[in-house]
C-alpha cells in the first residue's frame, strides 16, 4: 500500500514531495519534514520530533494534533521550570520549542474553536520565547480593510543593514517563517520583517482572504516598515515562499519599492496550481484522506471560496507580469517540485528581463529539494545571502 501511495503522489502535478521520509500519509509527511526542518532555528530536535511522530498515527489528523499539542505542553512546563530555576535562555529555547509544536498542531485541525486555541497558544509562546530569548522584536499591526496584517519586526545592530521580509504561503503564519528563514538572516547582519498578508495567521477572523493583487496590502505594510522602522526600500528584500512566490512575482511587477526579489518556487499564475490541484482532488474522488480532507479545509478557508472548482474559477486570469519585472530577482527551485512548480519557475525566469537575475535548482545531493527547501532551510538562507551581498 505505502509503495503504491508514494508512487501516485509523484503522478501530481501538484506535489511538493516525490519520496516518503516517514509517514505514508504525504501532507503528514511533508510537513513532518519541515518541523524536522526548523529544527537548527530553535524548532524541535530529531529526537524530539521523532518521539511525537511515534505518538501518530499515519493517517489520523486528531492523533497529530493531539500528539504535537501534548509535547507543547510539556516543553512549555520545561520553560516555566528553568526561569523559576534563574535560566532564562534554556527557558526561552523550550518555550520556542513549545511554539514550534503548537504550530504544527494546528496543521490539521479544521477551522474552529480548537484551531484558533491552538493558534492563539503558539503565538502566546512565541512571543514570550522572544522576550526571554532577549531577540530585538518587536511586534506590530498594519490596519488593512477593517482587518489587521500582524507581523514582527527584528532590528539589525547596524540600522544601516538590508532588510529581508519574508512572506510565507497557504500554509504558514509569520512566526513559523522565523524559524524556517527569519532567525538565519538575523544572525548574519540583517534586519528582519515578518508579516502575515491576507488569507495568513489569523486574517480570515477579520474576512481577509487570498488577494490577486497582493501589491495593495503588501505596499500597507511596507509603509509601515517605513515609517515605524525607518526600512529603506532600496535595501529592501523580500523573500515568498510557495503561495508566496506569486506575492513575489507580483509585487516584483507590481510594487517598485523593492531592491530585491526571492521566490521559491515563483508561482506567475496561481491558477495552473489550483486547477490542476481541482483535477487531482476530482480524480482521486473519495479516495482523499482525511489528513488532506482536514488540511483542504482550512485553505479555502483562508482563500474565502467554499471549494477548488471555486477557487480554481475565483483566480482564472489572474497573473504577474514577467516583461515589468527589472528588480533583481532570485528564482529558487526544489527537485522534488511537481510539474506546475518546475514549469513556473522556469518560465517566469526566462522570461524576465531583469539584468540581475539567477536561477538555482537544489537537487537531492543538497538535502534541500524538498518543497520551499523545507528539508534543508539553511542552505536556502546561506544562498540568498551570498546573492544579497551581490546585488544589494
Amino acid at each position: 500500500m505505502a509503495a503504491q501511495e508514494d508512487e501516485a503522489r509523484v503522478d501530481y502535478s501538484t506535489a511538493r514531495l516525490s519520496q516518503r521520509y516517514r509517514f505514508n500519509d504525504s501532507n503528514m509527511d511533508l510537513f513532518f519534514l519541515g518541523a524536522l526542518g526548523w529544527g537548527p532555528a530553535g524548532g524541535l530536535s530529531a529526537g524530539e520530533a521523532y518521539y511525537v511522530a511515534s505518538q501518530i498515527e499515519d493517517g489520523n489528523p486528531k492523533s497529530w494534533a493531539d500528539a504535537f499539542e501534548r509535547q507543547g505542553r510539556v516543553l512549555a512546563v520545561q520553560a516555566d521550570t528553568w526561569l523559576e530555576r534563574g535560566s532564562r535562555r534554556a527557558a526561552g529555547e523550550a518555550r520556542l520549542k513549545g511554539f514550534a509544536c503548537y504550530r504544527s498542531a494546528w496543521q490539521f485541525v479544521p477551522p474552529g474553536e480548537r484551531f484558533a486555541s491552538l493558534f492563539r497558544t503558539s503565538q502566546k509562546l512565541f512571543d514570550q520565547a522572544m522576550k526571554e530569548l532577549r531577540l530585538r522584536a518587536t511586534s506590530f499591526t498594519v490596519p488593512y480593510k477593517g482587518g489587521a496584517l500582524a507581523g514582527h519586526f527584528y532590528q539589525a545592530a547596524d540600522p544601516s543593514a538590508p532588510t529581508v521580509m519574508v512572506i510565507g504561503g497557504a500554509d504558514t503564519c509569520h512566526e513559523d517563517r522565523f524559524l524556517s528563514q527569519g532567525r538565519y538572516y538575523l544572525e548574519r547582519g540583517y534586519s528582519v520583517a515578518l508579516v502575515d498578508l491576507p488569507g495568513q495567521g489569523l486574517t480570515m477572523e477579520d474576512g481577509l482572504h487570498w488577494e490577486p493583487e497582493i501589491e495593495r496590502p503588501l505596499g500597507a505594510v511596507i509603509d509601515e516598515l517605513v515609517v515605524r522602522f525607518n526600512v529603506k526600500t532600496e535595501k529592501l528584500a523580500m523573500l515568498g515562499m510557495s503561495l508566496g512566490g506569486y506575492f513575489a512575482c507580483r509585487a516584483a511587477a507590481e510594487e517598485p519599492r523593492l531592491g530585491a526579489v526571492i521566490a521559491t518556487p515563483a508561482l506567475p499564475r496561481p491558477h495552473d496550481l489550483f486547477a490542476a490541484a481541482a483535477k487531482a482532488s476530482e480524480d482521486a474522488g473519495a479516495s482523499t484522506s482525511e489528513v488532506e480532507r482536514r488540511n483542504m479545509q482550512v485553505l479555502l478557508w483562508k482563500a474565502g471560496v467554499d471549494d477548488l472548482a471555486s477557487l480554481s474559477q475565483k483566480w482564472a486570469g489572474v497573473s504577474a507580469d514577467p516583461s515589468k519585472v527589472h528588480v533583481p530577482f532570485l528564482s529558487v527551485l526544489g527537485g522534488q517540485e511537481g510539474e506546475v512548480w518546475k514549469k513556473a519557475t522556469t518560465e517566469w525566469h526566462q522570461a524576465i528581463p531583469s539584468e540581475l537575475k539567477r536561477f538555482v535548482t537544489f537537487d537531492a545531493p543538497t538535502g534541500a529539494d524538498a518543497h520551499c527547501q523545507g528539508s534543508n532551510p539553511l542552505i536556502l538562507a546561506q544562498e540568498v545571502d551570498t546573492w544579497l551581498r551581490h546585488v544589494l
